[in-house]
């Protein structure tokens, strides 16, 4: 069919254009967005994509959700097809941008996954405090839960900001200074560390609070990696990342009857909307356990 040369020759002309403007990522989401594209454009018998039209691409968007794609998910492929129909016209392959008027549509605001109590408890006891590395661990863990601190807050503290005299940390983020009170237990912990920190090499060279087994400031990625190790031998299923613990601290305050307020300034957010987020996990999972225990959530008329 002649439509199908023609639709052919342009997807080539752009797959030709894409190889000197972008990387091979964005090359291969680009050629499998726009091929499944031009399958539904086959499948519903319009030979070529210049006869397209912005209801025919909305339809296509539509019957993408239909079939259980995300919200995001539709927004990449609008994205990918707003690229390639961009390129065509601006060649003059085609008369008019049919995606000129479309924009991304919105997305889903996720929820953030969080750990239970237990769950908390089980990871937070990992560490067995019967050599430095035990100590500092455990120190580290029960600091990142007891404060919600951000991982860049975490690993760039100074022996300096902690006042265990009183209970509590100095922390900086995002330029914005606030002090975050930590539990007994938590201080007790940071106490033991602190303690047995002269323990290793070069420590007395630095201010930093967490350093590795060489004396040097722990890393992102060495942190990540020693989470890692506590969850697989926790033995607990859900993916935990040092997000986890910032996640579990602040619905946990929310579920305890903290206000909004107080955990926007312990989390360091700059807008409300941001911890207002957590604060609707917290409906959603009270509601959940109504529905379920609840004698009568599931009685009809």
């Amino acid at each position: 069919m002649i439509g199908d040369k023609i639709m052919n020759s342009l997807i080539n002309q752009y797959f030709v254009y894409l190889e000197n403007k972008s990387s091979k990522n964005t090359i291969e989401s680009y050629t499998r967005d726009i091929k499944n594209y031009v399958k539904y454009l086959e499948d519903t018998n319009i030979s070529s994509v210049a006869d397209a039209n912005e209801t025919i691409i909305l339809n296509y968007l539509l019957v993408l959700q239909q079939k259980g794609k995300s919200a995001s998910t539709a927004s990449r492929i609008l994205s990918s097809l707003r690229s390639f129909y961009k390129y065509l016209f601006k060649n003059k392959l085609i008369e008019a941008d049919p995606t000129a008027n479309l924009h991304g549509f919105k997305r889903e605001k996720r929820l953030p996954t969080s750990l239970s109590n237990l769950q908390v408890d089980l990871l937070l006891d990992m560490p067995v405090c019967k050599n430095i590395k035990g100590f500092r661990d455990k120190a580290m863990l029960e600091i990142m839960y007891a404060t919600g601190m951000r991982v860049s807050n975490l690993i760039n503290l100074r022996l300096s900001d902690v006042n265990l005299k009183i209970g509590y940390i100095y922390c900086i983020d995002n330029g914005k200074e606030h002090i975050i009170p930590i539990y007994s237990y938590a201080r007790d912990c940071l106490k033991d560390y602190i303690d047995k920190r002269k323990l290793i090499p070069n420590s007395a060279n630095t201010d930093v609070l967490f350093l590795n087994l060489n004396g040097n400031p722990l890393t992102r990625q060495g942190l990540w990696k020693i989470l890692k190790t506590y969850q697989r031998q926790s033995g607990l299923p859900v993916d935990i990342t040092p997000h986890t613990l910032r996640h579990s601290f602040a619905i946990h305050l929310l579920e305890n009857g903290a206000d909004l307020k107080s955990v926007q300034e312990m989390l360091g957010h700059s807008d409300i909307a941001s911890t207002q987020v957590y604060e609707q996990a917290v409906k959603n999972k009270l509601n959940e356990v109504y529905v379920k225990s609840h004698p009568r959530s599931k009685h009809h008329k």
